[in-house]
């Protein structure tokens, strides 16, 4: 790694990304302090997840509606190809437990390989090639239109220019920079590289939203761009074009980056300024915000069933007695109640 040159952005501010990135301060503000019920709020980050999902997905070809994503995402069956729902549901589990991939708030290339290995589990025709880099030459093309947008790098200056930008991402110049500038670049950069045989415009996207974990801009993880890109297919493709003519200048790719940000987050706003209003509140019968962990042991029980103090035990390091001291609270908020009795207690939602 010491013989290759590092990675250094490059882009110009506009006015426009300037007034851009004022109204996402503003409108992430806005949604981290509203006063969400616990139910909407889960439901709001279960909506976000499967648009992400099914966009996402649909983006590089997947048949799935959003309908059918959302069924999966609920432990349905649906009538689809084994490829097609692996697809879906990979990329539905990286993004709950986006957080995971990292260590003490720094990625590593083998964290972006772990992204890759469990976004395209059991979907690729080779399934060495599933958290692998490429050994073979690729072009990247519009799968709509099939032209050729550009030829990725050799395999040789894959993992090189992988370590290149991993270093960037972990450095002090990343850390100072505005987190969202952060992931559109991580984002565009590992696109360029384009590193694995297939599943790269999947990863990136990925990568990007765990730029923005870690950077705590998407706390209540209500935010999700996929929904965006896949709503002009061919603008998003257009804009890779353009930007790969000017690299390194990432100017153009950063101003639709944001432009996809602004949007985003103001339709988030919209929803949960709604739901956050005094009538709707009121209508709840005045449940109170919850704190972050109790939002992750609801959303266990959504996707478990239900939740024992041990599972609590295992997932925070915690002792029997916090545990059951957290599901107590709960009960006694009227948002899960006792299946069970004794030491098995087996808790649901209320």
């Amino acid at each position: 790694m010491k013989d290759t040159p590092a990675f250094v952005p490059a882009f110009s501010y506009t006015h426009e990304m300037v007034r851009r990135l004022a109204a996402i301060a503003a409108a992430r503000e806005v949604i981290l302090h509203a006063h969400l019920v616990p139910k909407w709020e889960i439901s709001v980050r279960r909506e976000q997840l499967i648009r992400a999902a099914h966009a996402s997905t649909a983006i590089e070809g997947n048949p799935l509606s959003l309908d059918e994503v959302s069924r999966l995402a609920d432990g349905r069956e649906i009538m689809a190809a084994r490829r097609a729902k692996a697809e879906v549901l990979n990329y539905l589990r990286v993004l709950e437990h986006i957080s995971t991939y990292q260590k003490n708030q720094a990625v590593s290339d083998n964290h972006i390989l772990a992204l890759h290995r469990d976004i395209t589990r059991d979907t690729l025709d080779d399934p060495a090639m599933e958290g692998a880099f490429r050994t073979v030459r690729v072009v990247v093309g519009n799968r709509r239109t099939k032209e050729v947008v550009y030829s990725a790098p050799s395999p040789g200056e894959v993992r090189p220019q992988v370590e290149r930008l991993v270093a960037w991402l972990n450095s002090e110049d990343a850390r100072r920079m505005h987190p969202v500038l952060v992931a559109g670049l991580v984002h565009y950069e590992l696109v360029r590289i384009h590193p694995f045989v297939d599943g790269n415009g999947r990863t990136a996207r990925a990568l990007a939203t765990l730029v923005l974990t870690l950077r705590e801009f998407d706390i209540k993880r209500f935010f999700t761009l996929d929904d965006f890109y896949d709503s002009d297919r061919n603008a998003y493709y257009a804009v890779l074009k353009r930007t790969n003519g000017t690299y390194p200048d990432c100017t153009a790719w950063l101003d639709y980056f944001l432009e996809g940000v602004e949007i985003s987050l103001s339709r988030v706003k919209e929803r949960v300024l709604l739901l956050s209003s005094d009538e709707h509140r009121k209508a709840a019968g005045g449940q109170v915000a919850l704190s972050e962990r109790q939002m992750q042991i609801i959303e266990f029980i959504h996707t478990n069933g239900s939740v024992k103090s041990g599972d609590l035990m295992r997932l925070y390091g915690i002792s029997r007695q916090a545990a059951g001291k957290e599901l107590a609270r709960m009960t006694d908020l009227g948002l899960i109640r006792a299946e069970e009795k004794g030491r098995a207690t087996r808790y649901v939602m209320a």
